[in-house]
């Protein structure tokens, strides 16, 4: 059986496709990567890129299964799409303006270039926080406003973060499921999760993948009141405001660039204010998490970011010493694009960066849907 991946992201496409040897459950199953592109841009044409894509392969796939961010609690497991389906998608586009609209993009692509033979399944970014505990979702307005009517903090880079997750457990296979860990996903978006031997027990992105973490174009975290403030101050409708927040905030917003490493090069009093306030952020949440998990064994970094830029990653760690992580310079510097354990051999806390691979949990994500339907 062959599939393909659709990693449809706000700035970029990843495709893949893999080989599936059969095993008794999804997760037993044995992928071979068949081909796999990687394109950046935000004016990608997904009709274009998909027929270029399959044009490669020696034939049709099965499936091809599309990462869609947010599912909400109407989806919280990969489904195989329908009109349905495509629809619910459509609906949630307002709580993820920059990836759900995307998602259907390619969605439409697949589904217009592919007979129906062949299945289109999606997974979803929050299904991997479905279970967070009520604890760390509520928000404490009253039900009818609140939980009751879904505005809750549903959590994404769900695929990264559980990705990061199993990786770190063959890492250190004698910490039952992983131990304690601290994940950060660093690039456009960026967020950090706490998880335990039991699953997820935090996260930063909340109702939608605005709030958390300084990011590229995004603001984070803000108090809800500023929304009506600036709406009659400014003259400035609050869908605008939202907008702005989403597009125009964050790095880019305090400092022209929306990359970090842009802003290292650039240098500059404004540069240098924007970095600290994204890595104190960071370094605040690490804070907190440690406190939410009681104590922790291991930090992992992925994502763009976390995954290229040491100079970040070592601001990040900086005064985290009390909480017995000490960085290896070196290793942290030479750790750029590929997986290497940058903590000291004497820190008490094991820190190591991890190339996230999403394609191989979206495939397995197919292969879920495909079974449910026998």
């Amino acid at each position: 059986m062959r599939l393909v991946t659709v990693n449809s992201g706000s700035t970029s496409i990843k495709l893949a496709a893999f080989e599936v040897s059969a095993g008794s459950t999804p997760a037993d199953a044995q992928l071979h990567r068949l081909a796999a592109v990687h394109h950046e841009g935000t004016h990608l044409e997904p009709a274009q890129e998909l027929r270029a894509f399959l044009a490669q392969l020696p034939g049709p796939p099965a499936a091809l299964v599309h990462r869609v961010v947010h599912g909400a609690d109407r989806f919280t497991h990969p489904v195989r799409i329908d009109d349905a389906v495509r629809a619910g998608i459509g609906e949630l586009a307002a709580l993820a303006p920059l990836h759900n609209p995307l998602a259907l993009r390619w969605i439409d692509a697949a589904r217009a270039l592919c007979d129906g033979s062949v299945v289109q399944v999606a997974a979803f970014d929050t299904a991997y926080f479905a279970s967070l505990p009520r604890v760390a979702a509520e928000y404490a307005v009253p039900p009818s406003l609140g939980w009751d009517v879904g505005v809750r903090r549903y959590g994404f880079h769900g695929l990264a973060h559980e990705a990061m997750w199993r990786r770190w457990c063959e890492l250190a296979p004698a910490l039952e499921r992983g131990g304690r860990l601290i994940s950060l996903q660093l690039g456009g978006g960026c967020s950090i999760t706490a998880r335990g031997p039991e699953g997820p027990l935090d996260t930063s992105m909340g109702f939608s993948p605005l709030e958390g973490l300084v990011m590229a174009s995004r603001c984070g975290d803000i108090d809800a009141a500023v929304v009506p403030y600036l709406a009659e101050r400014c003259g400035v409708s609050p869908a605008r405001l939202i907008e702005s927040f989403n597009r125009e905030s964050g790095l880019l917003g305090l400092a022209g660039h929306s990359s970090p490493s842009e802003l290292l090069g650039a240098g500059g009093e404004q540069s240098e204010r924007a970095l600290d306030l994204y890595c104190y952020r960071i370094r605040k949440y690490i804070g907190a998490y440690l406190t939410v998990l009681g104590g922790c064994d291991g930090i992992v970094f992925g994502g763009g970011v976390g995954e290229h830029v040491p100079q970040i990653r070592a601001r990040v760690l900086s005064g985290l010493r009390f909480a017995g992580v000490q960085l290896d310079a070196a290793a942290n510097e030479s750790a750029v694009g590929r997986e290497g354990r940058i903590s000291a051999e004497q820190s008490s806390m094991a820190v190591w960066t991890l190339c996230v691979a999403e394609e191989p949990l979206l495939a397995r994500a197919a292969l879920e849907a495909l079974a449910a339907q026998h």
